[in-house]
């Protein structure tokens, strides 16, 4: 595979000798001479932050060939031109919290609500990853599909054999991956949630450093859910100095985002600071409304380490309401060894799981005991329960005449592993005011979806989570400029990740290159109707390949994978 980061005076290619030279002007002045694709009238959004310009682009052999003044490249020969007039050039956005491991491994690889909204990179790995695998992750996979793939990643270096199958099957954005931490620990003690043993800190340590040295950005947590947040503060400051030497991130998703919000972030940060690396948070929100005042505190804090010299940073999606497994309000403890449907089975252990449902547990946030009317069920595959699709926890217990906490048992026994809830517990103020953070990136948290295909309700972040951000947030509320908004969806992410030949629109960077109308991008998913796509999002580019082209999808799949700083690269045996 190719580097991530453009080594000037190393390589042989002329054209990225020229780049990294600073003498524009010499490339490709001639029209003669031919490029791939020239994009021209545009208004260019360089993804840096800087004031737009009107101007034409060029692109040949995947890279960005030429940037120059609207009208000098109108003589010049190429394969496909692309008239801009009244649109916008950007660099494509990359999506820091992508969760398209159905569309990547088994799907088409189209991943079309994403590239509708300028996605052209996908960053995978949030908690768990299907890969590296040996017997203990193994034995904890229940789809059946998954666990038929996941042999072919149990080598050595299987993290890296992941990806190169993901992009050997042919997909339409660059994906690269963190790896969940919960598969870290599953890898090295299985689903239990004992202590470590040296043996298996070692064990881990040893599978951290292979994965890292396999092109993993770094080792992502998702602490509310198992195996993960059966990690310690200790466990996951010691993963984080294992892959601290490979330049890895600490991203996560913290174990409270409601009540604990403030100590949620303290060990973030803590895990960071001794660790060794870089913290990012994943979709920062204060959920719930008792902890709406929290967020200016959640900022200031954040601000506060970062004064005094420490790398913190933060995502989002933008809606006032989550997402995650309906199996998420259950106790962590009921899932250990993976035995949560054996527990729900057996009648004294459903009576303590109810109990626990009703009442306050140290160290575990029960989204749904707050208020089950904010919370809604999807995501049913059996007929006899598609009448409770899109309802509310406590519209489904009056339809049931049930207690709420016994439907929660209830529909995890008729459905296991299947259903999903939207959590309405976030506050449009609050929204506004991350997005107004310098150091504020932007993620789905979601799956590619194709509303031809598409079963069942989904969060509507699926397909419209970036073309909000550039319609509601930009064009109509003024949150922030243009320039700013793309520059969060691209290069921001991509210094965080250190791909340092993309993000940007800069002669010699990867064409990762997408053409807006700024008058009328928009999402139109919503949570009642989801599967719509997003408009206004006219050609999409990807390695210099058009992904999109008049808001439709040609098909194509030139994605690449994308790895992190510690990749090594052919020296791996493979």
């Amino acid at each position: 595979m190719i580097r991530n980061a453009i080594r000037c005076g190393t390589t042989t290619v002329a054209l990225l000798t020229i780049a990294c030279s600073g003498r524009s002007d010499t490339i490709a002045s001639s029209a003669t001479v031919g490029y791939d694709v020239v994009i021209s009238n545009g208004r260019i959004i360089d993804g840096t932050g800087s004031a737009w310009y009107w101007g034409d682009l060029a692109i040949k052999n995947g890279r960005v060939a030429r940037i120059a003044p609207r009208g000098v490249l109108a003589k010049a020969a190429a394969t496909r031109r692309i008239d801009a007039k009244g649109l916008v050039v950007s660099p494509g956005f990359i999506d820091i919290q992508a969760q398209s491991y159905d569309n990547f491994m088994i799907g088409d690889g189209k991943a079309l609500s994403m590239v509708t909204q300028g996605i052209t990179t996908a960053i995978l790995g949030e908690g768990d990853t299907p890969a590296p695998v040996n017997e203990h992750t193994l034995a904890l996979v229940t789809d059946t599909s998954m666990k038929r793939l996941a042999p072919q990643f149990t080598g050595a270096h299987g993290f890296g054999q992941w990806l190169d199958f993901m992009v050997a099957r042919g997909v339409s954005q660059n994906v690269g991956s963190f790896v969940g931490s919960g598969t870290v620990r599953a890898y090295a003690k299985g689903g239990a949630m004992t202590p470590y043993t040296s043996v298996e800190r070692d064990t881990m340590r040893a599978m951290v450093q292979r994965v890292m040295q396999d092109g993993a950005f770094g080792v992502a947590s998702a602490l509310m859910y198992p195996p993960d947040n059966y990690n310690t503060t200790d466990d996951l400051i010691e993963v984080a100095q294992a892959m601290a030497p490979f330049g890895g991130v600490y991203i996560t998703h913290m174990r409270n985002e409601g009540d604990h919000l403030l100590a949620s972030i303290d060990e973030a940060i803590r895990i960071g600071h001794d660790g060794g690396v870089p913290t990012e948070i994943y979709h920062l929100k204060a959920a719930g409304m008792k902890s709406w005042p929290t967020m200016p505190l959640a900022i200031a804090k954040i601000d506060s380490a970062r004064a005094a010299g420490q790398d913190v940073q933060a995502d989002m999606y933008l809606y006032v309401a989550g997402g995650n497994s309906f199996a998420s309000c259950i106790a962590p403890k009921y899932s250990a060894d993976g035995k949560l449907q054996a527990n729900l089975k057996d009648s004294a252990m459903r009576a303590r799981i109810k109990a626990d449902l009703h009442r306050d547990i140290e160290g575990f946030e029960n989204s749904c005991r707050e208020a089950p009317q904010n919370v809604m069920v999807v995501g049913f595959t059996k007929p006899e329960l598609k009448q409770y699709d899109g309802k509310r926890l406590s519209e489904i217990a009056v339809m049931m005449k049930k207690d709420w906490a016994d439907v929660i048992i209830d529909l995890n026994l008729a459905e296991p592993d299947k259903l999903s809830e939207m959590l309405f517990r976030m506050t449009e103020a609050n929204v506004k005011l991350q997005i107004a953070q310098p150091w504020m990136k932007f993620g789905t948290d979601a799956g590619a979806n194709d509303p031809a295909t598409a079963k069942g309700l989904v969060h509507p972040r699926t397909y419209g989570n970036f073309t909000r951000l550039l319609g509601k947030y930009v064009r109509e509320e003024h949150v922030i400029p243009l320039e700013d908004a793309v520059r969060k969806a691209s290069s921001a992410v991509a210094t965080r990740l250190s791909l340092h030949d993309r993000g940007v629109l800069k002669e010699g960077m990867r064409a990762d290159v997408i053409v807006f109308d700024p008058n009328t991008i928009a999402d139109k998913a919503t949570f009642e109707q989801p599967h719509q796509l997003s408009v206004g999002m006219q050609y999409v580019l990807v390695n210099g390949v058009e992904v999109l082209r008049d808001g439709v999808h040609t098909g194509a799949k030139p994605g690449q994978v994308v790895r992190g700083p510690g990749w090594s690269g052919w020296n791996i045996p493979r």
